[in-house]
């Protein structure tokens, strides 16, 4: 059974130019468990990944796997399975072949290829070309390669990313029995919903920093209440709030304000000759917590 290792950043940060795309940044993913690293997009996650797997030197900071970093390992592919790019494969190429080229090369059996291929479900395609997949297939062909190894640490960049329901069926169930044998297992995506099913902790980004750590339950108990307004002009509805200080970010079912009390929006909008058609209090949800932790606000 693979061994998991700990994957560690030390405050990692990157700047490109004059730009910091990761500032300071600095947690753990554990073995046994699926670790969420969420963040919208351009928060930093991919390039945190990348220096990760030593594909982007850091400008400062260490991230390393058991305290070893990624170019020192000396069985990469036995350790860690990365799939950062489902795109990168070479079109003309078919599942089969491009998977054996990396098997050859790393010293594993032949054998591996068509295991692996089983294992995502695509051994029915191992001979099509790859330029006919799907991006679910390709998403699939990703994982393979991932699991080429068999390593006992697993990082995926956005895995369920053009997947059906079915895919996504699937995966969240295979990251939950990947981390069940002791693998690590550390899983990006921009969305938490997308996750939310299939981790146990939740490390969450915005502009390149840390704003959130722990376990998925923890965005429940760390969200305060908040007021649903909406109205048919929610443009001057919006305009009020943001002249009185009120911050707010975009729900499924109205303007999700940061105050506590119906009483003091429905007196602004009333000041503001506003109509209202939605007024009532709610406490955030985990799809309303992660927006509120990664600044969610819109302007209309």
């Amino acid at each position: 059974m693979p061994t998991g290792a700990v994957i560690e950043f030390t405050n990692i940060s990157k700047r490109f130019g004059g730009v910091t795309a990761v500032n300071d940044l600095s947690f753990t993913v554990e073995p046994g468990r699926v670790t969420g690293f969420l963040g919208p997009n351009g928060a930093g996650k991919t390039t945190s990944l990348r220096i990760l797997l030593g594909l982007v030197a850091a400008s400062s900071g260490a991230a390393t796997f058991g305290g070893v970093r990624y170019r020192d390992l000396p069985h990469p592919l036995k350790t860690v399975g990365a799939a950062l790019e489902a795109a990168s494969f070479h079109p003309g190429r078919t599942a089969r072949s491009h998977l054996g080229v990396y098997a050859i090369a790393a010293g594993l059996p032949r054998t591996r290829v068509m295991e692996v291929l089983t294992q995502v479900g695509l051994a029915a395609h191992a001979a099509q070309r790859v330029g006919g997949y799907s991006l679910g297939m390709r998403q699939r062909l990703g994982l393979a390669y991932a699991l080429l190894g068999d390593p006992g640490v697993l990082v995926l960049d956005e895995p369920i990313n053009g997947l059906d329901p079915e895919g996504i069926r699937w995966i969240r169930g295979f990251l939950r029995d990947m981390a069940a044998e002791g693998r690590t297992v550390l899983v990006s995506s921009h969305l938490l919903s997308e996750v939310a099913q299939s981790v146990d902790d939740v490390v969450i980004i915005a502009r390149g920093e840390l704003v959130h750590l722990g376990p998925l339950s923890s965005l429940d108990t760390d969200a305060a209440p908040q007021t649903i307004v909406d109205s048919p002009d929610r443009e001057n509805l919006a305009a009020a709030l943001t002249s009185a200080g009120i911050s707010f970010s975009i729900g499924r079912t109205g303007l999700l304000a940061a105050s506590p009390d119906p009483a003091v929006l429905g007196h602004i909008a009333f000041a503001a000759g506003v109509e209202l058609s939605v007024l009532h209090r709610q406490k955030a949800g985990l799809e309303d917590s992660f927006l509120a932790l990664v600044g969610g606000g819109h302007t209309l």
